[in-house]
Parts: structure tokens; C-alpha cells; sequence
């Protein structure tokens, strides 16, 4: 058997099987140090780790950050923690991810939720207005702080400035789970991330806009709202005990690639966003969604111009059936597909080569649409039917006694599951929800028509996980 890679010293991680290393390369392992004994001393007395993350503060304009080598899944849960406690209240938007409503489950906290705007026509949710928070807020004064999700994974973005304004008006924080917008400080021509729209902690997933490894994660802080040292508590109740000094790495080598290029490459970035968008809407059966459809009154406040939306409805399938023809034709994955669209992300890191693969795969898709259709259709409610009742503490009921029932009988009861069409990671029920049948139709519709339940007992909702009622 070949020798593992040379190490020093005797502690873990130990060494790596030849074939594993042979499709990953030895200096994956060589780089795999602890972070203490092998990036720092034991009492962290270099303080390398300090020193990156003041560095990343100090790039974006906020007070403080910490690295998460969890992802924003982790970040999120410990800016909740660090605001609000059990049975407390905590306002949040009804499309937070699913890692909101796992911290509401952890936490026991209890959520108010406010609305999304509906477009009607698009049959798509845009982030709740500032004025739906100043009425949650006045209706709920006992408030611990709020919750915001922006941009979307639609890339559609909230009044920030004034839900944070409202917020501070009450006394209470803003936490924003700005998973999508990692890159927003970087260039004038972005929307306004959370820092300088007043936001007290703001959530940032490295892995997805910016250049990090998968589960690189910031959260920065600023104001008195928060104490820091409760929240880096929090983040180490939740966190491991053994991070990856890879991701670290990577989260440190990108602030500075930002500090040094990031105007330069952000320029070229939107400049090629501009020039894709022109070049899909000429594509037979493609309409690409801009700032006049998803920005105004009742709609979004901003539009990240690298998410590039897609609606795919004139040619007579689904974005689940489009986003698989590509994976398996084409090598190209989509970031987001639902009944009616697909979603194509730029980052800095594109180019003509890239987008031309793109493009070229896009303009295969009219001559093999009839293959792909009819689609079954997804019976997708409205937002009275869509938006359910919440009647149990999510940590009551998931934890609580439970049952399985076939989906028909689920009508009534009381979830003890998240439902979650993944992606965009957007619960349609939560645990403590009641269901009811147009929710239920809409997921079952959904699966047979390639919509993907992840977190459910059974993905394919044929039977549902639901509180045993006394």
C-alpha cells in the first residue's frame, strides 16, 4: 500500500487512502491542519483567526465578524439565539429558509410571522414590505427583534433601510439572513447590503456569491444592540469544536481578493450580466424577468442583476424539467428552477467562455421543449390558501407526540414536519402549521411534476408527519 502524505506531529487528522488522494490530491490533506497546534498555538496566542476576522470587518465596514465553517445554516441560528430565547417572540418573514425554522425548532422561540408581497400574475412571493414589519411590530411590542430574508433566491431584495429604521424605532435588532448577497459591499451598482442599510447582524453564505468552499459563512455586527460576546456564545454553543482551517482559508483569501480587485472584477461581472440577459431574451419561449417586473409598488425594493430569472412558460413545460434536459445534456446546472422558471448566477469568477456554454445550452432548449411537454402542472394557490395558520410552538410540535398519515388525511392537522420544495429552501409548512388541502396539492402536484421535498419523512408527500391531537 502507498505510504500516506508526510505529516508532522501526532495528532489527527490522520492519513488518507490512496484512491481518495488520488482524485483529490495530497495538498487537500497536507493543508487539513487544526486550527490550534496547526494554524495557531493552544491558547491561540497568535491570534490568526482574530486577526482574519477583524480584517473582514474592516473590509466591509462592519464592527465585528465572525467565521462560520458551518454555513449560514449555523450563522442564522446563532444571530436568532443571541437575540431572542425560548417562548420569546421574533418577527420574520414568512420566506425565511428552512435554517430559520430550524432555529425556531431549537430554540423554542416563538415567531411572528409577517407576509411576503404576492404577484399575482407571476404567481411569485417578493420580501414583506417595512410597513408589514412596523404592523407586527405595533401588534407584538414585546418583540425581541426581527428577521428579514434578502435578496431572495430570486434575487428580488427589501426596503432594508426602512424595516431596520422600524426596528430601531422599537427599540429592538434586525437580523438579515443575507445568504445570497456575500458580494453587495463589493460595487456601487449592487443593491445596498445589510451594514449600510442599518442592519445589527447580517448572515452571508461566502460559498455562494463570493469565493469560498462550501460552508464558508460570515456574520458581521454592529450597533449596541447585540452584545458580541453573546453572540460569539451562541455561534459556540452551535459550532464544532474542530473547524476547517480550508475554509478559513478560503474565507480570508477572498476578503483580500475583494479589497484588491473586487471593483475591477465586479464592473466586469455586471457587464457581462447585461450582455447574457440581452442575449437569452432573443431565445425563442425565454423572458428574462427585470427590474420592470419584480420592482415597484407591492413588489421588491431592488434586483441583483447576476441572478438572471428566467420565465420558460411559453414553452409549455416546467424549470424542473428544463434544469434536469441541462444537467444531463449539457453539463450545465441551473441555481434555481420551479413550475415556471429557471435561474441562471453570474459571480466574478465568469467569463465569455462560461457564459457562451451557457448561452449555447439555453439555445438548445426551444427544439426539444415538445419533448419535454406537457409537463404535469403544479396546482399552485394563492396566498390566502398558501399561507397557514400557525397553532403550536414549532419546537412543540416537532418534538411532540406523532403520527404518519396518508397526505388526504392530513387535511386539518397539525405538521410536525418542514415541507420544503428545495430549491429556493422555502418551507410551504412548517411544524405547529395547520394544513390544509390546496398546501397539501401544491406539494403533491409539485413532486409529480420534479419539485424535490428533501426534509420531509416521505420526499414524495405521500404521507405526512403530523401531531397526535388528544
Amino acid at each position: 500500500m502507498e505510504a500516506p502524505p508526510p505529516r508532522c506531529g501526532v495528532t489527527p487528522p490522520g492519513g488518507a487512502p490512496p484512491r481518495v488522494r488520488a482524485v483529490l490530491g495530497d495538498e487537500v490533506f497536507r493543508s487539513d491542519v487544526l486550527a490550534i497546534s496547526g494554524l495557531d498555538d493552544r491558547t491561540s496566542s497568535h491570534g490568526i483567526l482574530e486577526q482574519a476576522q477583524e480584517l473582514m470587518a474592516d473590509a466591509v465596514g462592519a464592527e465585528h465578524t465572525f467565521f462560520s465553517t458551518c454555513g449560514s445554516s449555523l450563522s442564522v441560528k446563532a444571530a436568532m439565539l443571541a437575540v431572542a430565547g425560548p417562548h420569546e417572540k421574533l418577527i420574520v418573514g414568512r420566506d425565511a429558509h428552512k435554517s430559520v425554522v430550524s432555529g425556531l425548532v431549537l430554540a423554542g422561540i416563538r415567531p411572528v410571522w409577517v407576509d411576503p408581497q404576492w404577484d399575482p400574475d407571476r404567481r411569485l412571493a417578493h420580501p414583506p414590505s417595512a410597513d408589514a414589519f412596523r404592523a407586527a411590530l405595533a401588534r407584538h411590542p414585546d418583540a425581541r427583534g426581527a428577521l428579514v430574508t434578502t435578496p431572495t433566491p430570486y434575487g428580488t431584495c427589501s426596503d432594508l433601510s426602512g424595516i431596520a429604521a422600524t426596528c430601531h424605532e422599537h427599540g429592538v435588532p434586525l437580523i438579515v439572513d443575507e445568504a445570497w448577497g456575500a458580494h453587495l459591499p463589493f460595487h456601487p451598482d449592487l443593491p445596498t447590503w445589510a451594514m449600510d442599510a442599518g442592519a445589527d447582524v447580517c448572515v452571508t453564505s461566502v460559498h455562494k456569491m463570493g469565493s469560498g468552499l462550501e460552508q464558508g459563512s460570515v456574520f458581521h455586527l454592529q450597533g449596541d444592540l447585540i452584545d458580541p460576546t453573546v453572540l460569539k456564545s451562541r455561534e459556540d454553543l452551535l459550532g464544532t469544536t474542530s473547524p476547517s482551517t480550508l475554509i478559513y482559508a478560503a474565507l480570508d483569501g477572498w476578503r483580500r481578493q475583494m479589497v484588491e480587485h473586487g471593483r475591477t472584477l465586479y464592473d466586469e461581472a455586471l457587464a457581462l450580466a447585461h450582455e447574457v440577459r440581452a442575449r437569452i431574451a432573443e431565445i425563442d419561449g425565454m423572458h428574462v424577468h427585470g427590474r420592470d417586473d419584480f420592482c415597484g409598488p407591492g413588489r421588491a425594493t431592488d434586483l441583483d442583476p447576476l441572478q438572471v430569472i428566467i420565465d420558460i412558460t411559453e414553452l409549455g413545460t416546467t424549470g424542473y424539467r428544463i434544469a434536469d434536459w441541462l444537467r444531463e445534456h449539457h453539463r450545465v446546472n441551473l441555481h434555481l428552477s420551479d413550475h415556471r422558471r429557471i435561474s441562471v448566477q453570474l459571480t466574478h469568477a465568469d467569463d465569455k467562455t462560461s457564459a457562451d456554454r451557457l448561452l449555447t445550452a439555453l439555445r438548445d432548449v426551444p427544439g426539444h421543449a415538445p419533448r419535454l411537454a406537457p409537463a404535469p402542472a403544479v396546482e399552485v394557490p394563492g396566498p390566502a390558501d398558501l399561507r397557514l395558520e400557525q397553532v403550536m410552538l414549532p419546537r412543540d410540535a416537532y418534538f411532540g407526540r406523532v403520527e404518519q398519515v396518508p397526505w388526504e388525511d392530513a387535511v386539518g392537522r397539525v405538521s410536525a414536519e418542514m415541507l420544503t420544495p428545495y430549491p429556493p429552501g422555502i418551507p410551504a409548512a412548517l411544524p405547529g402549521e395547520r394544513l390544509n388541502e390546496a398546501a397539501l396539492r401544491y406539494l403533491r402536484s409539485g413532486v409529480e411534476a420534479g419539485m424535490v421535498i428533501p426534509d420531509g419523512a416521505d420526499t414524495g408527500v405521500r404521507t405526512v408527519r403530523v401531531t397526535v391531537e388528544d
